[in-house]
């Protein structure tokens, strides 16, 4: 198919530009920008008046719950939602049922997402099998089989011989190593900060230091290993300043956020809503400002979903008791907007933090707008307004703390490798 789009204004933060103009795709690539390319005509010609052009949005952490939860949600489910909300590719963490250790389980991610026309796939190879944290997977032929990196997802490990030793053969295979910091004795089974709101509420608590010592640890072990680490879904203050020690000291790290914890903090939070369950849970005021200068300085590289669709009944039940995670996907885009609107950040810089950063982070050639690359668009009205409800939610999981908001700024098209995937329709 060749798309013709006009009177868009195209952002390309990784190539600096930010101008109106046209872009040309033939074969599912961009063949012209500007200027069309000789004897081009287009089959669809897409009128983007108004909008904006963006490179399509990559996520880092997408919780697609198949294979093996398929009642909380599918790939035919998410990746709708996906397309919907702007993003191309999607990072698909371990913690399946099968676990990604195998790669036949990779094969079969890649198998339903070939089915439900999704192209960009990237499932994470899970760093010990079963995620169990006692014996190394084999990342080799993970990586072979198409893994982008190795996870340990949300399981903490206990043993830090066996994290040294899964860093080590990581860093030998030239793996990247994504890292949710959690000291699971210092974590206790909580459920929200440990602050004023916990105890107000008899909630147990989880302390900053449950995040920040396992940051450090990890931290002191890839001095030790060479190995490559993206920290994922950083919560606090705390861990901001010791990501900025250790890329000031030349370590190779990098660190994201889930939207969410840009947004919200724990004050936020209405007794005992689950909706506001998270993990790691949202932190202080203090925290939340600390985590947006932080992006805006680029000490955090990028903001991520952390999209964990539910069914009803995993949120029913007391706090405590019922499952952590936002389904967030499509939220993403008008919460960048708010923090464009609140003067947080600049629309170029909310672009780029989910587009060229985490394609940059990734080693994966997306993430931008020129001639030659993959057609992966994203085109968005900033001024859109709609509201989240039943009737314009894509996600099979409903859990999040948005529901009813009107929120500002919508997709209008999504072209994944040339191909337009979605299309809005109200």
């Amino acid at each position: 198919m060749r798309i013709e789009i006009i009177n868009g204004h195209i952002i390309d933060p990784q190539n600096n530009v930010d101008e109106q103009g046209t872009l040309y795709i033939a074969e599912g690539k961009i063949v012209g920008v500007a200027s069309a390319p000789q004897g081009f005509i287009a089959d669809t010609r897409i009128d983007a008046q108004g909008q904006i052009v963006c490179p399509g949005f990559i996520d880092l952490a997408t919780h697609l719950r198949e294979p093996g939860q398929t009642h909380k949600a599918t790939i035919q489910s998410e990746t709708r939602a996906a397309a919907s909300a702007g993003y191309t590719s999607l990072c698909i963490p371990p913690d399946t049922s099968p676990v990604i250790d195998t790669p036949a389980v990779v094969e079969l991610i890649k198998d339903k997402a070939e089915q439900c026309a999704y192209q960009h796939i990237y499932p994470i190879a899970a760093l010990t099998q079963k995620l169990a944290g006692k014996e190394l997977s084999s990342m080799f032929s993970l990586k072979q089989a198409g893994c982008i990196a190795v996870s340990h997802a949300q399981a903490a490990i206990q043993d830090l011989l066996v994290l040294r030793r899964a860093m080590e053969y990581a860093a030998s295979h030239d793996l990247l190593l994504m890292y949710v910091p959690q000291e699971q004795a210092l974590s206790n089974a909580g459920c929200a900060h440990e602050g004023a709101m916990a105890s107000r509420y008899g909630l147990p608590g989880i302390p900053v230091a449950a995040e920040t010592i396992a940051l450090m640890q990890c931290i002191e072990l890839m001095q030790q290993t060479g190995c490559s680490v993206h920290f994922r879904g950083l919560s606090c203050a705390c861990s901001v300043t010791l990501i900025a020690k250790a890329k000031k000291s030349g370590l190779p790290v990098t660190a994201d956020v889930a939207m969410h914890h840009l947004h919200l903090a724990d004050e936020d939070m209405p007794p005992y809503d689950s909706h506001f369950h998270v993990l790691p849970p949202l932190r202080s005021v203090q925290d939340r400002n600390a985590l947006i200068a932080a992006v805006q300085n680029g000490t955090i590289d990028s903001i991520c979903s952390d999209h964990q669709p539910h069914d009803i009944d995993a949120k029913l039940g007391a706090f405590p008791e019922t499952e952590a995670g936002i389904a967030s996907l499509e939220t993403i885009l008008p919460l960048m907007l708010r923090l464009v609107e609140q003067g947080d950040l600049e629309l170029s810089q909310g672009i780029a933090k989910l587009s060229s950063a985490p394609a940059n982070i990734l080693g994966i050639k997306a993430g931008t707008i020129a001639v030659g690359d993959v057609a992966d668009i994203c085109i968005f009205d900033p001024k859109k307004q709609w509201q989240i409800n039943t009737e314009t939610w894509q996600s099979q999981g409903c859990n999040t703390p948005f529901w009813h908001e009107t929120m500002l700024g919508k997709v209008s098209y999504t072209i994944q490798a040339g191909k337009i995937i979605y299309v809005q329709q109200y």
